[in-house]
């Protein structure tokens, strides 16, 4: 199965990367564009055709080492290969 992680930063949680993205986009003159937040997609081949099994693989990937869940947020899709 294939994963498709999101990860962003969570609400509150200062964007630096966001604001110098705003500011380029500003400066090129995209003035109509706002708060900016930016965030990281991962795709992982999990060899595993169960799907709640593969859902746990995903969740302790995301849980041990994709996300820092003290700041950020994930979301993942799961799609059969």
């Amino acid at each position: 199965m294939k994963a498709r992680i999101t990860i962003t930063l969570k609400q509150g949680v200062l964007d630096p990367q966001g604001k110098a993205i705003a500011g380029a986009l500003h400066a090129l003159g995209f003035g109509a564009v706002g708060t900016v937040r930016q965030g990281k997609y991962i795709e992982v081949e999990v060899a595993e055709s169960d799907p709640a099994k593969a859902r746990a693989e995903v969740e302790r990937m995301c849980e041990q080492l994709l996300a820092n869940t003290i700041i950020e947020n994930y979301a993942y899709e799961l799609e059969a290969a």
